[in-house]
This record gives structure tokens, C-alpha cells and sequence, in this order.
């Protein structure tokens, strides 16, 4: 997980702890940034994908014999 997802999870659960209040809008809020947390946990980033034109002859090394 990236350094900023780590560091905005941290807040995400700082702003979920100040809002115990039993009301309505708090609750709502707290499920909203609880979500955001469980989101940014699922985070995987995308494998970087190379140009059309090369080859990772790595991924073809299983072959040889």
C-alpha cells in the first residue's frame, strides 16, 4: 500500500473514533469513512504494463528445457 493510502487510513481512523455520537449523521458519517477504510485496504495496484512491442522473456523461461 502506498506511503498516502497508509498515511490517509490513519486519519480515516482518527475521524471514525471522534465520531462515537449516537446520532444519525454520525453514524452515517462513521460508515462512510469506515467503507473509505475497507476500500483502501482491497487497494491492488495494477501490474505496469510494458509497450505492445516487448517481450518479457522471462515470463517465457518455464519453457526452455
Amino acid at each position: 500500500m502506498p506511503p498516502t493510502f497508509v498515511l490517509a487510513r490513519d486519519h480515516l481512523q482518527r475521524a471514525a473514533t471522534i465520531l462515537q455520537g449516537s446520532d444519525q449523521r454520525s453514524r452515517q458519517l462513521r460508515h462512510i469513512i469506515e467503507r473509505t477504510i475497507g476500500l483502501l485496504d482491497e487497494y491492488r495496484p495494477e501490474p505496469i504494463s510494458t509497450a505492445d512491442n516487448v517481450v518479457e522473456l522471462n515470463d517465457y523461461r518455464h519453457l526452455q528445457q
